[in-house]
């Protein structure tokens, strides 16, 4: 057992609930790793769970945070103790030690800090997961990117750009979230609510629509999505922000072969999540290596300081990842 620094969520509700304390953490067991944490990255998912509108699956910590090896459990290689390595958490992250299954564990990439490596996980295993695997773009395809100043939306232009897209179409809030976004490789940066986005896209796309939509809002984008998805297009949805219930036309998406799907990263299976452990150490470690592609971080806080962390999230100012870093005050 390892006493570790935490942040509890006392009760749900707003960013004041997140207070630091300290806790056991056991383990670890077979087949997983101990990891003592430099920095963790700070997620939508943990503000909603914060909020009480998250449940973590069952088994998984309480504790928020789902990204950061001191010791192995059986059947673990021993050759990763004492490595640098950079992790998705099926839970505890907000911690100065978390436990989780050794595959999800990847290295640092060539010249990286811990606050860089720490914003990697999460986003790069839900960008690739649903745009590669889900989304399945392909060179010379178009895609629309909600949301693209956002940590995962910095990521999704860099891979659309690492895998050929042939145009690649954000939206976003503010002129100077616009100017990010084209820096990073994006085409065209719509900002809404000024425009009709979807109006804008079939517009440069001289009516034909894009291939692959990354959508983290749903709701009353979902219809809006399929007004300007192509024919054979895929939509992929990555959270609700925006609200559960959606409409679409099922006759036109028979009629045009539209497939819309999603998946959120968290309830997925040890084997699954194994799974885009493999692809991203194949297709994606060596693009960061060789600094084709980084993580974009807007800003980074002490572990104690979470709340304001969640603050400054949910304030929606910032273009990239937020991160906290564990060293002691």
């Amino acid at each position: 057992m390892t006493e570790a620094r935490i942040i509890e969520i006392s009760e749900p509700g707003g960013p004041e609930v997140l207070v630091p304390a300290r806790r056991s953490v056991s383990g670890p067991g077979p087949g997983e790793l101990k990891l003592a944490v430099e920095a963790c990255g700070v997620n939508r998912p943990a503000v909603m769970q914060r909020q009480g509108r998250y449940r973590p699956p069952p088994g998984a910590s309480d504790i928020p945070g789902l990204e950061a090896a001191v010791a192995v459990g059986e059947g673990v290689p021993t050759t990763l103790i004492g490595q640098k390595l950079t992790a998705l958490c099926p839970g505890g992250g907000y911690a100065s030690h978390v436990t989780l299954p050794w595959q999800h564990a990847l290295p640092w990439p060539a010249g990286f800090t811990a606050v860089q490596a720490a914003a990697l996980p999460e986003t790069f295993f839900t960008v690739y997961g649903n745009m590669v695997f889900r989304g399945r773009l392909k060179a010379g395809e178009r895609v629309l990117i909600h949301g693209g100043s956002s940590g995962i939306g910095t990521t999704a232009i860099q891979k659309a750009r690492a895998l050929g897209a042939a145009q690649i179409i954000v939206t976003v809030r503010t002129p100077e979230k616009a100017e990010a976004c084209l820096a990073l490789g994006a085409d065209h940066a719509l900002l809404y609510p000024d425009v009709a986005w979807e109006d804008e896209v079939l517009a440069l796309t001289d009516g034909a629509g894009v291939d692959v939509i990354l959508d983290m809002v749903a709701g009353p984008y979902v219809a809006r999505d399929q007004r300007c998805l192509a024919t054979d297009g895929r939509l992929v949805l990555i959270a609700s922000q925006g609200g559960s219930d959606a409409r679409f036309d099922a006759t036109v998406a028979m009629i045009r072969r539209q497939v819309i799907t999603g998946s959120t990263l968290r309830p997925q299976s040890v084997e699954a999540k194994n799974q885009l452990a493999e692809g991203l150490r194949r297709d994606i470690w060596p693009l960061l290596n060789n600094g084709s592609i980084a993580p974009v971080i807007a800003a980074t806080f002490p572990l104690d300081q979470a709340a304001e962390a969640h603050r400054m999230m949910e304030s929606g100012k910032l273009i990239g990842k937020i991160v906290l870093t564990t060293q002691e005050p």
